[in-house]
């Protein structure tokens, strides 16, 4: 496949009342909009499908555990049922703020100790899959490649959404670096930028061992809530733009 031929998706995560989405707005063409349980209010959640309307950019549900008070980042020992419900309640609920605004929630992606707590927890990709297809499978479900709810979700006849990261590091399994770890978060947009362009044209990247993992990605996330975000996400289009591979939702 030719480079001008190539298409990838950035998406960010934005409605959490943290960041600048209305600059990540020009730059991204999928938006993961919070849906309260980790933040973001009704209010938010509101203007951020608005404002994606406006802008042309995509929406999907950015589920999580009931987790404001850590933002959604610490593990939760749910149950399959209450986690169903959680998942189930979140995404009707941006569906309907969506609507008033004239949109669709096209995808789900779970955020933070939830993405990455389903990358090998069962019987919580689980829960998470079945919350989804419930809905009818329309929904697309975003995640990391060769994650267990990816699979899952494959099994459950549910579109997916391989995902990688621009500004987080990768262990060698393939997995991202903890938060809580040295290296984990890249902050260079030059670096950053580069590290994008070469995961879309050759389906690559090195992890924080130096070893050369293989990731074919179909949508990139943006982070909005880190220092210099927009900087970054404004390097990673004009790289792309620059290497011309086409920006636009999957």
């Amino acid at each position: 496949m030719s480079l001008s031929s190539r298409i990838i998706d950035l998406n960010a995560d934005l409605g959490e009342g943290v960041g600048d989405d209305e600059a990540m707005l020009t730059v991204v063409t999928s938006a993961n909009v919070a849906c309260g349980f980790h933040a973001g209010t009704p209010a938010e959640l509101l203007a951020t499908c608005s404002a994606a309307v406006a802008a042309g950019v995509r929406i999907g549900a950015q589920v999580s555990y009931p987790d404001r008070a850590g933002f959604g980042r610490r593990f939760m020992d749910m149950t399959t049922s209450d986690l169903i419900a959680d998942i189930t309640y979140q995404i009707g609920a941006l569906e309907a703020i969506a609507h008033s605004v004239g949109a669709t929630v096209d995808y789900v992606k779970p955020h933070g100790a939830l993405y990455n707590t389903i990358v090998h927890h069962e019987q919580q990709a689980d829960a998470v899959v079945t919350a989804v297809a419930e809905l009818g499978h329309s929904l697309a479900l975003m995640g990391l490649p060769g994650a267990v709810v990816i699979r899952r979700a494959e099994d459950a006849g549910l579109p997916v959404i391989l995902e990688a990261f621009a500004d987080r590091a990768y262990r060698g399994d393939g997995t991202l670096v903890p938060r809580t770890e040295a290296g984990a978060v890249l902050t260079d947009s030059d670096e950053i930028a580069r590290r994008v362009v070469g995961l879309v044209t050759e389906n690559q990247l090195t992890a924080i061992d130096g070893t050369t993992i293989s990731i074919a990605a179909q949508s990139i996330c943006l982070h909005g809530d880190t220092p210099g975000a927009v900087g970054h996400a404004r390097a990673v289009r004009a790289a792309l733009d620059d290497a011309g591979i086409t920006v636009a939702a999957s």
